[in-house]
């Protein structure tokens, strides 16, 4: 086997496995978001990651993949749709002559999975009042608008790309994407049942279970490590061997930086030291590495991922503050670290590593030029006005055909019961045998010399709802 043939084989041993683990951040995002909502709504929050993920696939599969990468103008790539079994083993050849290190479908199956961590992220701030329709529905329209500015950026001859336009891993095509759409999403539903009292002000609507936002968080974090690394689609990138090694170390360190400085401005601005602020630390500094982590020093990696901790927490509160329903606080750690992490690399990408990796120049530190800075903000205003415009505006016409939010006695009751028959946890709310409250239940606790007084179960029609704001 000569070297090249070798070289193509490590390349798509490495591609796949980042594949898969990116692909389990979707079990990080239904521990995270389930955990962070009310017990009523966990199983649908939880078990959208499934569906979504499910109708991504295919949606990316017979379009999307052509629009993204397929071959086509500077704009949108015309070809590649409905790819055959020979387009999909083909390496450097049409309809997609991006994919010269790795044959098309493992390009496909790692670009398919970033495409539904973005689509995850959209549900974050609609969380607990959507339809269900709505997730396969929004879900199809959001993988084409994600298709079309990922050939801006990524592709080859897309004219972001061309223009030198520096987003490693996608804090602007993934993240900051996902969170425009979060944003759409959450303008137009309106904030849930009680969130806002008659005086404006927010109230607290904690999530249930902060050990899964916890377990989530690490998750995401784990997975992380093939959502950056693996982005440099080979084991040998420019003159480098290895050098998805030295991605995975500036991800790790921005993200250890994102849980000091999340905990430190939650001590600070709160008074307290918020454990979900904390994650919310993390996961805002490794959202804004993902565009720099190929291009920055370790130093810088560090800088990032502290100031994505006080994105963090002044963010969430700042949305909230402005009267915007968001549970997961996506617009926060997605959209404003998405921003952050792109005009970062602007800032600092080093000469010698953007030329490595053969994309745009040094940042403002290093050549005192703004033009680096320049186009990466050319790049956000672009992508935000496109991805915004067509999202609001799709579910706008969503909203008024329809509806896209679920009526106040669905909202109250939950949305486990209400949407699909059933409880996420039916022990707290009908009798279940051996469960809390039962005969034998009580006998249990009590042979085992633990005699205490078990919660009856609750009825859906007594659980309580703040008023109406």
């Amino acid at each position: 086997m000569a070297t090249k043939d070798l070289l193509i084989a490590a390349n798509t041993i490495w591609v796949v496995i980042a594949a898969i683990l990116v692909m389990f951040m979707q079990a990080g995002f239904a521990f995270l978001e389930a955990g962070l909502t009310r017990m009523k709504n966990a199983a649908h929050i939880a078990g959208k990651n499934v569906l979504i993920f499910a109708i991504c696939s295919l949606v990316y599969y017979a379009v999307g993949f052509g629009i993204a990468f397929g071959d086509g103008n500077s704009f949108i790539g015309t070809s590649g749709f409905f790819p055959s079994s020979n387009e999909l083993l083909a390496i450097g050849q049409a309809p997609y002559s991006f994919f010269t290190g790795i044959p098309a479908a493992s390009g496909y199956l790692f670009e398919v999975v970033f495409a539904g961590v973005s689509l995850a992220i959209v549900w974050g701030a609609m969380a607990e009042r959507a339809k269900l329709w709505v997730y396969p529905a929004f879900g199809v329209v959001f993988t084409l608008i994600y298709s079309v500015t990922s050939h801006w950026i990524w592709h080859a001859g897309g004219w972001l790309f061309g223009q030198g336009m520096q987003d490693f891993a996608g804090s602007t095509v993934v993240h900051y994407q996902g969170a425009l759409a979060a944003l759409a999403g959450a303008l137009l539903l309106g904030p849930r049942i009680g969130k806002f009292g008659r005086d404006g002000r927010a109230n607290p609507i904690p999530g249930h279970n902060m050990p899964y936002a916890v377990l989530g968080t690490i998750i995401l974090w784990f997975g992380w490590f093939g959502f950056n690394p693996g982005s440099t689609l080979g084991v040998v990138t420019g003159d480098r061997i290895g050098y998805f090694g030295y991605v995975a170390l500036t991800t790790n360190i921005a993200a250890a930086a994102g849980a000091v400085g999340g905990l430190a401005s939650a001590w600070w601005i709160l008074r307290k030291p918020d454990i979900s602020m904390m994650l919310n630390g993390v996961l805002a500094a490794l959202v804004a590495i993902t565009a720099a982590s190929g291009f920055v020093a370790p130093w810088a990696a560090i800088v990032i991922g502290a100031v994505s901790g006080w994105i963090a927490v002044a963010g969430v509160l700042f949305v909230e503050r402005i009267g915007i329903d968001d549970p997961i606080g996506a617009v926060a750690v997605h959209g404003m670290s998405g921003v952050w992490g792109t005009l970062a690399t602007g800032i600092f990408a080093v000469p010698a590593l953007a030329s490595n990796l053969a994309t745009g120049s040094g940042g403002l530190v290093y050549t005192g030029s703004f033009h680096q800075l320049g186009v990466q903000a050319l790049g956000l205003v672009a992508v935000g006005g496109f991805t915004f415009s067509a999202s609001f505006g799709s579910l706008w016409v969503m909203k008024r055909v329809w509806g896209i939010r679920v009526e106040t006695e669905t909202e109250t009751a939950g949305l486990d019961v209400s949407e699909h028959g059933m409880w996420g946890y039916p022990e707290f709310y009908i009798p279940v045998p051996g469960g809390y409250g039962t005969e034998s239940h009580q006998h249990l606790g009590l042979s085992h010399g633990r005699a205490h007084a078990a919660p009856a179960p609750v009825a859906p029609a007594t659980v309580a709802e703040p008023a109406p704001g």
